[in-house]
């Protein structure tokens, strides 16, 4: 598995499956619109969108795919187990600003997800669909979304093996959010730091220990 963090809450995975590679790109923004770039050569077979704005729904910037998924729902394609689950952009059940999707996302030989937008911490029916989660991408910027420290308690929720943090402050945003060390100073870890681009298998996650891993973006 390969994980290329683009910024924001935009990422590509890459895994062959069946013998065939499967690229799935979730939360393409529109550069224009945040101030980050988004390679102009960013290709995909499956885009998902966890909510429908600017800054995770620009569909148009990646090439090639065949299906987009930005509704809730089971799916499978191209051996790739989707679940798409609802949730909302803020702690009041979404009349601030809206709903948004959780992606649970069974590839060959590990299973991510990705909060988008979350903006609450999880309910029990939700918790229940993303069980066996080995990495979990999740908000840490506040202001739109969970806080640094509200992202601890769904990291405990979760409880994954990896997590990744996601939607906080970056050199050129045109947004305001919070920035990384909020996050890394209450979760109280030593950070693994890599490049953009992650190669992972299930062979280097630590089954007794929570992994920290900060990606630096492509930007």
């Amino acid at each position: 598995m390969i994980i290329n963090w683009l910024g924001q809450s935009c990422f590509k995975f890459q895994d062959k499956i069946n013998g065939r590679e499967i690229i799935l790109v979730i939360d393409p923004f529109d550069p224009s619109y945040i101030g980050l770039k988004l390679p102009t050569n960013l290709s995909a077979n499956i885009v998902a969108i966890t909510h429908d704005h600017r800054d995770h729904n620009f569909s148009q910037g990646v090439h090639g795919w065949s299906r987009i998924i930005d509704t809730a729902g089971e799916y499978e394609i191209g051996g790739v187990c989707i679940d798409a689950i609802d949730s909302y952009h803020d702690a009041q059940k979404g009349k601030e600003r809206g709903s948004n999707l959780i992606f649970r996302l069974e590839f060959s030989d590990l299973t991510i997800t990705h909060l988008g937008d979350l903006g609450h911490l999880l309910e029990p029916s939700q918790l229940e669909r993303m069980s066996g989660t080995d990495i979990l991408m999740v908000p840490v910027g506040g202001r739109y979304t969970i806080n640094g420290k509200q992202a601890v308690e769904v990291i405990n929720q979760v409880e994954p093996k990896v997590v990744i943090p996601m939607h906080y402050q970056l050199p050129g945003l045109k947004f305001e959010l919070d920035d990384l060390e909020n996050f890394v100073k209450a979760i109280g870890l030593s950070p693994i730091s890599s490049e953009s681009r992650l190669k992972i298998s299930r062979c280097d996650l630590d089954s007794e220990n929570l992994q920290l891993m900060i990606l630096s973006p492509s930007l």
